[in-house]
């Protein structure tokens, strides 16, 4: 069972940014994709960003996609979210989450959904 913990988020203006960090323990790490999801006060859960078990191969939302960058350090059990010129439509409570099938596309894990356990998650505040 993967466990998940989040950190890194803050309160920023519009236009400043945030790098958001994910440890995972508890399962095989290099082997799955990892994704970034988020949750807006009132709004379900959305897709951020997902990136491959070796790191080759990113998929994004359309609302990020050119400002949020998804890395991961398969040596650190580690994903990142670098997050660049933030909006106010940005701020929410973001989550990492682990795909449950090994050696998928980051495009298909984000349409499938992954591992049922998340972490905590990190709160970002950007104001306007």
């Amino acid at each position: 069972q993967v466990q998940l913990a989040e950190s890194g988020g803050g309160s920023v203006q519009a236009g400043g940014s945030l790098r958001l960090s994910c440890a995972a323990s508890g399962r095989p790490f290099s082997v799955y994709a990892m994704g970034w999801f988020r949750q807006a006060p009132g709004k379900e859960r959305e897709f951020v960003a997902g990136i491959s078990w070796n790191g080759e191969s990113t998929y994004y939302a359309d609302s990020v996609k050119g400002r949020f960058t998804i890395s991961r350090d398969n040596a650190k059990n580690a994903v990142y979210l670098q997050m660049n010129s933030l909006k106010p439509e940005d701020t929410a409570v973001y989550y990492c989450n682990a795909d449950s099938k090994t050696f998928r596309s980051p495009e298909t894990y984000s349409r499938t959904g992954g591992d049922p356990n998340w972490g905590q998650g990190t709160r970002v505040t950007v104001s306007s």
